[in-house]
């Protein structure tokens, strides 16, 4: 019983670095060629694994790139939702309205920091019309909108809301919109602290109560 057990967390952990370099050399080729000029193929030459390693470790490319957008999001490959981690966790801790929306301008500003790299290329791919991206796309926007829902929910619980609760919802998915980054950092030539700072303002002014 315990080889057993021995053998099965040797396969397991094979599995997992396997998967860690399909990913890492995913996001190689991603942002070198694009999601489009990226095969499957190539992905698994460069990881050294044959292509039915790649849709048994992490599936296909669709599959792949939410893989290598996901470890990028969260700068790690800890399997820990974002709730989880402790920037999350520091905004739920917060005293005041205003001090939450910081630290989730900071934890937004963490996170597309890590994941600028690959956003213009997938949204402009999207934008001509890769349908595999553009679902890619639609995934993760749906994913935003249930987090700042949950962010709106928890503020006016905690410190009130001049807005309903799905106003909130939409200001915040809107703000942190990554297109909205991308114009202001990319386009305008913003600093990512700047971004950051616009970012906590805009949103504490649009959805907190005003001050008497």
């Amino acid at each position: 019983m315990t080889e057993r057990r021995y053998s099965s967390a040797v396969r397991a952990e094979q599995t997992r670095a396997t998967r860690q370099r399909v990913i890492a050399a995913a996001r190689a080729l991603f942002l070198r060629r694009g999601y489009t000029g990226a095969t499957v193929e190539a992905i698994a030459a460069r990881a050294g694994c044959s292509v039915q390693t790649v849709y048994n470790t992490v599936g296909g490319k669709a599959a792949v790139l939410k893989a290598v957008y996901d470890t990028m999001l969260a700068g790690d490959t800890e399997p820990l939702t974002i709730a989880q981690r402790p920037a999350a966790l520091a905004l739920r801790a917060a005293t005041d309205g205003r001090t939450a929306l910081a630290l989730y301008a900071k934890m937004g500003r963490d996170m597309v920091e890590r994941v600028l790299p690959l956003l213009p290329i997938v949204l402009s791919e999207g934008a001509a019309g890769d349908r595999e991206v553009r679902t890619f796309i639609d995934t993760v926007e749906a994913e935003r909108a249930v987090g700042t829902r949950g962010i709106a929910a928890d503020l006016r619980e905690r410190f009130g809301l001049r807005v309903s609760v799905a106003e909130a919802a939409d200001v915040l998915w809107t703000l942190t919109a990554p297109d909205v980054t991308i114009r202001l950092v990319h386009r305008c030539g913003w600093t990512l602290d700047r971004y950051e700072r616009w970012l906590a303002e805009s949103m504490a002014d649009a959805v907190l109560p005003r001050l008497p």
